[in-house]
């Protein structure tokens, strides 16, 4: 498997991956896929600002993990939002763990000093899967999304990137640190 940088030719894959947890899942809570196109512009938003990485095996995209703000308030600038999927029925096969080990390590470059997961839950994997990279549960939020017929809970997972400091710099954006990142 490889690692490497998103660029918009791989919207189609992943919108597909993605597609399966909309219309399968309360693991996120959009009811309808973005299109390709629409994930492409998804791609370019992030890009700005934020790592984006893909995994390929043997040639085939089966993952994508990237961050994003957190909230739009100045004072939330050192804390990001972490998105990662796996095409189904490719979990278990190391490619989450191997794209958090290359966003994770941007994101502290950049200066973030927390990462944040955002579950929609039930999702007993994800949640395992965050504890074993590192994350902790910080909070639930029951009831809080309709889907699929049902209510569902939100967990924020959190992961400390960096400490906190009096006066601290802006966080960079990602083309500002990457030419060692991946």
């Amino acid at each position: 498997m490889i690692i490497r940088e998103v660029n918009l030719n791989d919207a189609g894959a992943l919108s597909e991956i993605y597609k399966y947890y909309v219309d399968n899942t309360c693991y996120t809570f959009e009811y309808i896929a973005p299109s390709a196109r629409e994930f492409a512009g998804r791609i370019e938003e992030v890009k700005e600002k934020f790592p984006f990485f893909v995994c390929e095996d043997n040639g085939e995209i089966i993952g994508y993990a990237y961050a994003h703000k957190f909230k739009e308030r100045k004072a939330y600038q050192w804390v990001c939002e972490t998105s990662i999927y796996v095409k189904h029925g490719s979990t278990q096969k190391g490619a989450g763990k191997l794209l958090y080990e290359n966003l994770l390590p941007a994101l502290k470059k950049q200066g973030f000093v927390k990462a944040i997961a955002v579950l929609g839950c039930p999702n007993e994997g994800s949640e395992i899967f965050h504890r074993k990279m590192g994350f902790s549960l910080a909070a639930t939020l029951p009831n809080v999304g309709f889907k699929h017929g049902a209510w569902h809970d939100i967990k924020y997972y959190v992961l400390e990137l960096n400490p906190y400091r009096d006066n601290m710099p802006e966080p960079l954006e990602y083309h500002q640190i990457r030419q060692n990142t991946i």
